[in-house]
C-alpha cells in the first residue's frame, strides 16, 4: 500500500511539472543555453588582444621579435607607435591592452649575449588579462633570446627545463569548463525544481491535501525528493554526452563511479531545495531563496578560483557546499581517471550534507503539519 501511494506521489509531482509550460521552459530551455554560453563564452582564456609597439631599434631581431608576437594566435592586430605620447592615448583610451617599447640597443645587446631593454606597459584596468599578456610577451621575449648565437651557446651549457602539462596537455579550456558545467548546472536546476515544488502547492491550495491525505511526513519527503532526483539525473546525462560528443572533452574515468556519486550529490541538493520550500510561502520566495543560496555556492565551490587562494576564514565555510565535493569528481572522471578511494573520499560529506538537509526538511514539514 505505501509504495502505490508513494508512486501516485511520484507521478503526481512529475505531471506537475512536465504540464505546466513554464516549467518545460525552465527545465529543458535554459540549460542548454547554459550549457553552450558558459562553454565558449565563460573563459579565462585571453585572445584578439591589440598589441602598440614603439621599436626604438630596428634591427634584425627588433623586427623579428615583432613578427613572432605577429605569429601567435594571442594577438589580434599589432600598431606600430611613433611616440610614447602615442602608447599613453592609446591605453587611456583602451585602444590596446598593452604596448611594448624596444630599447635602442636591443638587436647588438641581444646579439652579445648581454640584457636587452624591453619594457611592457599593461593596462592595469584589466589586471587578470595583463598578466597573461604579460606571461606571453616574457615568454615570446625569452624564446627569442635563445635563439640568437649567444643564447644558443647558453642553452647548451645549462639545464633545460621542458613543462608538460598532465590531464590536459594543450590546456583547452573547454575540458576545464565543461564538467564544471556538469556539476553547477544540476545545481541550479536541481535547487529551483525542487523550492518550488512545496511553494506551488501552498499557492495552489493543494498542500492541505497533502496534509489529510493518508500519506505520512517520510513518504510525503521520499514523494518529493525522487521526482528531482530523476530529472537531476537525465539533465546530467544530456551534459554527459554533450561534453564528450559535442565539446570533445575525454571521459577517461568510469561512469558508474559518476553516476553513483551524483545520485547523493542530488540527494543532497534536492535537501536543500526542500529546506528552502518548507521555508517559503510562495514560488518567488522559493526561487529568491534558491538564488541566495546558489551564487555564493558557486563563488565557493572552486569553479572559477581554488579554494586554496581564499582567506583562512572563508575557507572552512566551503565545506557545507556540495557542490565543492561534485566539482572534484566530475572533473577527476573526465581528465584523469579518479580511483574510487578519492571518490568515496568526496562522497562521504555529500551523504552528511543530504543527511543533515533532508532531515531539516522532514522537521519543517512536521512544524506544518501540526
Amino acid at each position: 500500500m505505501w509504495w502505490g501511494r508513494l508512486r501516485a506521489l511520484i507521478v503526481k509531482e512529475l505531471l506537475a511539472v512536465l504540464r505546466d509550460p513554464k516549467g518545460r521552459t525552465v527545465l529543458i530551455g535554459p540549460p542548454i543555453i547554459q550549457l553552450l554560453i558558459f562553454s565558449y563564452a565563460a573563459t579565462l582564456e585571453v585572445k584578439n588582444v591589440d598589441l602598440m609597439v614603439l621599436d626604438r631599434d630596428h634591427g634584425r631581431w627588433s623586427q623579428e621579435l615583432v613578427q613572432q608576437i605577429g605569429g601567435s594566435p594571442t594577438f589580434r592586430s599589432i600598431r606600430l607607435a611613433n611616440s610614447p605620447a602615442e602608447i599613453q592615448f592609446a591605453i587611456d583610451n583602451q585602444q590596446v591592452l598593452a604596448a611594448l617599447e624596444i630599447g635602442p640597443t636591443f638587436s647588438r645587446d641581444i646579439e652579445a649575449g648581454k640584457p636587452a631593454e624591453v619594457q611592457m606597459i599593461l593596462d592595469g584596468r584589466r589586471s587578470n588579462a595583463s598578466q597573461i599578456v604579460s606571461g606571453y610577451l616574457s615568454r615570446i621575449v625569452g624564446t627569442l633570446a635563445a635563439e640568437t648565437p649567444a643564447g644558443e651557446r647558453a642553452a647548451s651549457d645549462t639545464i633545460r627545463v621542458e613543462a608538460r602539462n598532465w590531464f590536459n596537455a594543450n590546456l583547452t579550456f573547454q575540458w576545464f569548463m565543461v564538467p564544471n558545467l556538469v556539476a553547477s548546472i544540476a545545481l541550479l536546476i536541481g535547487l529551483i525544481v525542487t523550492a518550488l515544488s512545496v511553494a506551488r502547492e501552498r499557492e495552489l491550495g493543494t498542500f492541505d491535501q497533502l496534509i489529510v491525505s493518508p500519506l505520512r511526513t517520510h513518504e510525503i519527503l521520499i514523494g518529493k525528493l525522487i521526482p528531482p532526483m530523476m530529472i537531476g539525473l537525465l539533465h546530467i546525462t544530456i551534459y554527459i554526452l554533450a561534453a564528450v560528443f559535442i565539446f570533445g572533452v575525454p571521459l577517461r574515468g568510469s561512469l558508474l563511479l559518476l553516476y553513483g556519486s551524483a545520485i547523493f550529490y542530488l540527494a543532497a541538493v534536492v535537501g536543500l531545495g526542500l529546506f528552502i520550500s518548507a521555508l517559503s510561502m510562495t514560488q518567488q520566495q522559493a526561487i529568491l531563496g534558491a538564488f541566495l543560496f546558489m551564487v555564493p555556492a558557486m563563488l565557493l565551490s572552486g569553479f572559477a578560483t581554488p579554494i586554496e587562494n581564499m582567506p583562512s576564514w572563508l575557507q572552512p565555510v566551503t565545506l557545507i557546499n556540495p557542490l565543492r565535493y561534485f566539482l572534484v569528481i566530475v572533473k577527476g572522471v573526465f581528465l584523469k581517471d579518479i580511483p574510487l578511494a578519492e571518490v568515496v573520499h568526496q562522497t562521504l560529506p555529500l551523504c552528511l550534507i543530504a543527511v543533515v538537509t533532508l532531515s531539516s526538511a522532514a522537521w519543517l514539514f512536521r512544524r506544518r503539519l501540526e
